[in-house]
């Protein structure tokens, strides 16, 4: 396998206020053993805008690397400080990412007409935004403006898909700010931006999520198919928020990939030092309490067969269903 680590957006291109020092960037993992172009998967994790879950990450793309794909995981803007509304810098971020892949796909070895996207929660929502508004993202750099920031195909595991009833409150707060407007609002709707055009989906979630409700994926679901747009959607019975892969370990703390916390060590370490931007006197403290200096280590349990209170372990029953939606996704996309 070979790995590299690549920025996304030249110098001076990138002017978010509350980066501290981060530059959205993908990691890139490639089979070696010949020259043959691959399918492509771009993974997108989620973690509400505020950060980015590390098992919704590599672990996924190292799943999709074994199926045989040449696969990417996209670290885009987020903000913990709950400060500097996003706005469509995320939205920015997933367009480049895809022209940057598009631009040096004889390098990385991708097929042509072949690159999916595949986000979790509210990477789902920055997956869902590139896939209906991939048309409005205008690109200035010359060295992208003939690459389509449109995907091939477009994954949504369990979404954030609307600004309005059914949304993850606190997704859209970090990414539009308290007071959005209506326009952004029916903007970062995506169920109300479906078109004719929009890429083909595969949509999956629990029908038992207490985090983001399982209307979400309806409310995709019934615009695709109302515009004909070719899609899945497989809603399984039960199952918690954030299940990644949806077997072995969903997240054990974390896992393979932690670079996907730059920008919220970097943040973390700005507010403390008191260099944060525009961060209020309530979200200092909570995040020196979130953050502390020297943590303590988790407690063993008392009961020598008791799992650690870290240690989240995706039961047997949902891997039986849940854990086959990376082989149900490859199916869905070898058909394409």
């Amino acid at each position: 396998m070979k790995q590299f680590h690549e920025t996304i957006w030249e110098d001076g291109e990138y002017t978010y206020a509350a980066a501290y020092g981060f530059v959205p960037n993908v990691r890139g993992f490639l089979h070696e053993e010949d020259d043959t172009a691959r399918d492509a998967m771009l993974v997108v994790p989620g973690g509400g805008y505020c950060m980015l879950a590390a098992h919704e990450g590599e672990p996924v793309a190292r799943t999709f690397y074994e199926q045989g794909m040449n696969v990417f995981v996209l670290t885009y803007t987020t903000d913990i400080t709950m400060s500097v509304p996003l706005k469509d810098q995320p939205l920015r971020d997933i367009a480049r990412a895809i022209r940057f892949l598009r631009k040096n796909a004889a390098e990385y070895r991708i097929a042509e007409k072949k690159l999916a996207v595949c986000g979790f929660s509210a990477g789902a929502h920055v997956v869902g935004s590139v896939t209906v508004h991939w048309d409005d993202v205008k690109e200035d750099n010359p060295k992208y403006v003939c690459y389509s920031a449109r995907p091939d195909a477009s994954i949504l595991s369990y979404p954030v898909i609307t600004a309005g009833p059914y949304t993850h409150e606190y997704s859209i707060q970090a990414l539009l700010g308290t007071n959005p407007t209506e326009e952004e609002i029916e903007y970062y709707s995506l169920e109300k931006n479906v078109t004719q055009h929009t890429p083909p989906c595969l949509l999956w979630q629990t029908a038992t999520d207490t985090v983001v409700p399982v209307e979400n994926s309806y409310l995709f679901a019934q615009a695709l198919r109302a515009n004909g747009v070719t899609f899945a959607h497989y809603v399984f019975p039960s199952g918690f928020h954030g299940l990644g892969v949806g077997k072995g370990m969903g997240c054990p703390g974390w896992t393979d990939g932690s670079y996907v916390m730059e920008q919220v060590n970097n943040a973390v370490a700005a507010v403390k030092a008191g260099k944060g931007v525009n961060v209020s006197e309530r979200r200092i403290a909570e995040l020196k309490a979130q953050f502390p200096d020297n943590p303590e280590p988790p407690k063993p349990p008392v009961d020598p067969d008791e799992k650690p209170a870290f240690e989240w372990k995706i039961d047997d029953t949902l891997s039986q269903d849940v854990g086959l939606w990376t082989e149900l996704a490859r199916v869905w996309f070898n058909r394409l």
